[in-house]
């Protein structure tokens, strides 16, 4: 019955609950994996789908069509396309390291071509699959209500191939991701197998067998070991890969450089457009052309402009700039056998698939025993009969309640009175009593390993041995798809190659707006007013600059942030905004933009009146996400940062109070809050500066204040000062530098 009650609730609470309900529906039935065998419920679907349909390795393909049809009427009620999205990536050797489906047609390409149609292509489960659905149908898993409660599916699969990791899983939920990338299953094997053996075996044995990745497109590993160990030990990590490369020799000394693996998941077609793109806006001064000449191997060759290049500088400019190198992230947050989201290490993963084959075994072996003691009880029942067939007979041809009347004749269970009935008269007829002994004696010996087995850990144990083994016959090493792709090597020193082999070192001048958008125009211009901006913009920093030199950024949360003056758009549009370049967030802005000066001294404050000076080359941030260096408190802001050049420092606030001390009580640190510099008892800091002294003082307008003009103003840090002299700047600021 309709609730026709009328409500109030509160607009957050019912907002909170439906949220949370679309958030754990998202975790637990779309994005996570399950530890247990590695699958989201569309995977794990699919493949019992085409389980039932009987698409094994040996039979003929199925159309895609019928799949998907069968999956999303049965098990999975969402869109046809994203099934048969999930089906085309199972079958795509480029993208799972062990391909769980094999396809037929046009599955896709590692350009990034899309596959064809679903009418178009067929497909069938693969060896790998087979062994993921190992024991499905003997107990090894329970089974729930599919979404209309017509039909069931498994709540998991039961088969011995650790999927998880052999194949990866990446994902996006409410507030947590997962990406796993995938490993080698020899070595997986060999881990779980040790482990079976010494399970409080700690992390560093265990990674002495899984070595790290192992990319269905090969690639060269460098991330140290120590980083790798880092983490698997914690379960959030990731691993530098670069693409596999070698030099080929020419004619008359020629030579060019041919890739032959590229990173995991970067589409070959942008790649090589991306290398196009830079070489026409001559970002790669080095190189002169690419081409790709691949058939069903990746073949990229790269024809240097001179052939005294240094291939080792063209890659590593081509590593830096391009997806030949490529940063692969671990996080390994998978649904535990209890359905809690969780980040696990590799021990833990490997313990939690140890544990559900252990279960998957002693299920199977109490389903088998319940069979056996089946079968046994027929065939008892036939033994009981087989010397009396014409008693049988006569009682089934005379008897009203033929069942009955053979159960008090021969005592027999209903079960075999049941059994007896159901047989054909010519198999009744033949029925022979060593057959049925041999039977019973070779299900009685199999009941008694089994029962055995159930009892027994160290057999539990022989037998999870000898089935891992078994996975390595199958896929291991030996095998052309077992052999590892992905090798190691050590981490190169990318910082030791300099900028200038890079780029060609032209002039430029670097333009920034007031609203943050920023580009770089040839030459060295003077400040004029014939730059346009956009519509309510105008002109705030103009730097002159080199291609070859590094931007450093300062912005008011205290964060440094550095550009490189190649890659700046150029002049000839209203630019691109600075925060697509670096992670500068919307509610911060610019204090200070200029050309990187390595050994100089900065000096930076806070509307606080705090500060300190700072080494340029500390400041220089490697990542998008800058550098922190000052810290400022809520309600302050960084807002001073100049050269810290001189013997003196000059501070004035908004109460234009102005102080004058030595550049030496101002403390040399790393980073932090700093001290106090000037104080004030309302107000704070407008500007700062560094001079010589005996060189007098620059005001805004460009005036510049004698030393006998400003000694009244000589004092000592963090004391308040006096007013500024009469002529000094409305605006309270310095000369600006830069």
């Amino acid at each position: 019955m309709l609730d026709d009650v009328v409500r109030d609730v509160e607009l957050k609470d019912a907002l909170g609950e439906r949220y949370l309900a679309y958030a754990l529906s998202t975790i637990m039935q779309r994005a996570l994996p399950d530890v247990r065998d590695g699958l989201k419920p569309v995977h794990r679907r699919l493949l019992y789908a085409m389980h039932r349909l009987r698409l094994d390795p040996t039979s003929n393909f199925k159309k895609c069509a019928r799949i998907v049809g069968d999956v999303m009427g049965q098990f999975h009620p969402h869109g046809d396309q994203s099934i048969y999205d999930a089906l085309v990536r199972l079958a795509q050797n480029f993208s799972l390291r062990y391909p769980l489906i094999e396809g037929q047609g046009n599955f896709g390409n590692i350009d990034g071509d899309n596959p064809a149609a679903m009418r178009y292509t067929e497909s069938r489960l693969t060896a790998v699959a087979e062994a993921l659905l190992e024991g499905i149908d003997d107990g090894g898993t329970d089974y729930r209500p599919n979404y209309n409660d017509e039909d069931k599916e498994p709540v998991i699969l039961s088969g011995s191939f650790p999927n998880l990791l052999a194949n990866g899983s990446a994902g996006i939920a409410v507030g947590m991701a997962t990406n796993i990338p995938p490993h080698n299953l020899d070595e997986i094997a060999q881990a779980l197998i040790h482990l079976v053996g010494s399970p409080n075996a700690r992390e560093d044995t265990l990674l002495q067998y899984i070595k790290g990745p192992d990319f269905p497109t090969g690639g060269l590993i460098v991330e140290p070991h120590e980083s790798i160990a880092e983490a698997y030990r914690t379960g959030k990590g990731g691993f530098r890969l670069r693409a596999r490369w070698h030099k080929e020799e020419g004619a008359r000394g020629t030579w060019n450089i041919v890739v032959t693996e590229i990173p995991y998941q970067v589409q070959k077609s942008k790649l090589i457009e991306k290398i196009a793109e830079l070489i026409q806006e001559k970002k790669l001064t080095t190189l002169d052309d690419v081409r790709d000449q691949s058939a069903e191997d990746v073949r990229i060759v790269l024809e240097p402009k001179s052939r005294n290049v240094d291939p080792e500088i063209l890659m590593e400019q081509l590593f830096r700039s391009t997806d030949l190198e490529v940063r692969i992230s671990l996080n390994m947050t998978v649904l535990d056998e209890r359905g809690t989201p969780r980040v696990m290490s590799l021990r833990q993963t490997l313990i939690a698939f140890l544990d559900h084959q252990r279960n998957v075994l002693i299920r199977r072996s109490n389903y088998r025993l319940a069979k056996i003691a089946d079968r046994l009880e027929i065939l008892e029942g036939f033994l009981s009969v087989y010397l009396n067939i014409d008693k049988v007979i006569k009682i089934i041809r005379e008897a009203d309640d033929a069942k009955v009347d053979l159960m008090k004749a021969f005592k027999l269970t209903d079960n075999q009175a049941e059994a007896i009935l159901n047989m054909r008269l010519r198999s009744l007829r033949k029925l022979e009593e060593i057959e049925i002994k041999q039977e019973h004696k070779n299900l009685t010996g199999e009941q008694k390993g089994l029962k055995a087995l159930v009892k027994s850990e160290e057999l539990q144990n022989d037998r999870l041995k000898t089935s891992f083994q078994e996975l390595r016959t199958k896929f291991g090493a030996k095998t052309v798809l077992g052999k590892r792709r992905s090798t190691f090597s050590d981490a190169p020193a990318v910082e030791d190659v300099p900028i200038e082999s890079f780029v060609e070192k032209e002039p430029i001048t670097v333009i920034c707006s007031e609203k943050g958008w920023i580009r770089a125009m040839k030459g060295h211009i003077e400040t004029n007013d014939d730059v346009k901006y956009k519509e309510g913009d105008k002109g705030r920093f103009w730097v002159q600059a080199q291609t070859t030199e590094k931007l450093v950024l300062f912005a008011t949360n205290g964060r440094f942030f550095t550009l490189d003056c190649s890659q700046l758009p150029g002049g000839r549009g209203m630019g691109e905004p600075v925060r697509l370049m670096c992670d500068l967030e919307n509610d911060q802005d610019i204090v200070a933009l200029f050309v990187h000066e390595p050994g100089r001294q900065l000096l930076v404050a806070s509307t606080a009146g705090r500060g300190f000076r700072v080494s340029e080359d500390e400041v220089i941030a490697q990542k998008k996400g800058g550098k922190q260096i000052m810290t400022v408190d809520a309600g302050e802001e960084a807002r001073v940062c100049a050269p810290a050049v001189g013997d003196h420092v000059a501070f004035i606030g908004e109460n234009r109070k102005m102080v004058i001390f030595p550049l030496e009580e101002v403390p040399d640190l790393a980073k932090g809050k700093g001290v106090a510099l000037q104080k004030y008892k309302d107000g704070s800091l407008t500007d700062a500066t560094a001079f010589k002294l005996s060189e007098g003082l620059k005001d805004y307008n460009g005036r510049t204040w004698e030393k006998s003009e400003i000694k009244d103003y000589l004092g000592a840090r963090a004391q308040a000062g006096r007013l500024v002299p009469k002529g000094w700047p409305r605006n309270g600021k310095f000369a600006p530098w830069g």
